[in-house]
């Protein structure tokens, strides 16, 4: 959050990232990105956060502290998952700090992906040109984003969970609910995603492994290219929801990569959509404006500007937007059907987790895993 000149208060001196992104020019593993000028070039495009006093922010940054701890412990109430793991609060971080830490977990994710040989030339070419793009993307996603759990992140790689204290404020503020009742609520999206990765044990290498395989299984540009007429006239032919740029994504791919893709889609959905059930099952009993909190920020998502929403469009920020729909969907219905035990089976085993056909449709997913 950005003080005004009463004296400064930075929220990121709470949780300050551990260690810098390594740049680029690393032989052919990982992506070809300036994982430094990503860094740099977000902090510097990233916008200012809402001015406050320093006594506001500081009580802002020390409640979502204490609240994100809070909440992990309510959710592990409502789940029936994680019992006996440390609470943990957050680290509560400004805008470049949350950008910063963005970049690194990219980083590490994606450094042990085996990509097509470049010359030398063409990829610190193909590098510089990342970083300042994924840089800039960065600083837009930098302005919204409230939250985030990076499984990769933190000191030792383990996981780290940030909230970006100036997002947090300027939303309460945009949506005119109450601030403790507000941050909690956000805190317990976040608390999920925490206790996701840390309360079943295969997840987090099953993810890597998955973002892993669909990045070696990467086509070189020709290949996709010839396929580019044929995606843009089923695209052309496809209506509402289904024309966003995930859709040419997917029209691109090669038949392993999309099986691969539709694995990280599909788990993708599923942790969203969990996230936003259990929050707001979690919500009645601690935060008692659940119901109006979570009407305004949904109208919220639908609105912005026709340019934000052009940028969001194409950045696939609608199709995250609509993954928090079908997953959320999805665990309402099986929660309805067979409780919240019987949900957890999703977090059983790989098999166990539900195809991108079996979210739109529960009865399926309820019917295979019996």
């Amino acid at each position: 959050m950005q003080p005004d000149a009463t004296g400064p208060v930075s929220p990121s001196a709470r949780g300050s990232v551990s260690a810098p992104p390594r740049s680029g020019g690393r032989t052919d593993r990982g992506l070809p990105v300036n994982w430094t000028l990503a860094a740099a070039t977000a902090a510097r495009l990233v916008p200012a956060g809402p001015r406050t006093s320093p006594a506001e922010a500081n009580e802002l940054v020390e409640r979502l502290r204490v609240d994100s701890a809070a909440a992990e412990g309510h959710v592990r109430d409502v789940t029936g998952m994680g019992h006996g793991l440390p609470l943990l609060p957050a680290d509560v971080v400004d805008r470049p700090a949350w950008a910063r830490a963005a970049v690194m977990g990219m980083d590490a994710l994606t450094s042990d992906a085996e990509l097509p040989a470049t010359p030398r030339v063409m990829r610190a070419v193909t590098e510089t040109g990342a970083g300042v793009q994924l840089g800039a993307l960065l600083a837009y996603m930098g302005g919204r984003v409230l939250g985030q759990y990076d499984p990769f992140g933190g000191a030792d790689g383990a996981g780290r969970l940030m909230l970006v204290a100036p997002n947090v404020h300027a939303a309460r503020a945009a949506l005119d609910v109450d601030g403790p009742q507000f941050g909690l609520w956000v805190c317990l999206h976040e608390a999920t995603h925490r206790l996701q990765f840390t309360a079943v044990p295969w997840l987090r290498d099953f993810f890597a492994d998955q973002v892993t395989r669909l990045l070696s299984l990467q086509e070189p540009d020709t290949a996709k290219l010839g396929r580019l007429p044929e995606a843009i006239r089923a695209l052309r032919a496809e209506s509402g929801d289904k024309r966003d740029v995930l859709a040419l994504v997917e029209l691109l791919q090669g038949p392993e990569q999309r099986q691969v893709l539709d694995r990280l889609l599909a788990l993708s959905t599923l942790l969203e959509g969990h996230a936003d059930h259990v929050m707001d099952a979690a919500g009645p009993a601690v935060v008692p404006d659940v119901a109006t909190i979570r009407a305004r920020f949904t109208e919220r998502r639908r609105g912005g500007g026709f340019l934000d929403r052009l940028l969001r469009t194409l950045l696939g920020v609608e199709a995250k937007m609509r993954q928090y729909a079908v997953g959320a969907a999805f665990c309402r219905e099986v929660d309805a059907a067979v409780g919240m035990a019987g949900l957890n089976r999703v977090w059983e085993s790989p098999e166990t987790l539900p195809t991108r056909a079996e979210l739109a449709t529960p009865a399926d997913w309820l019917r295979r895993v019996g």
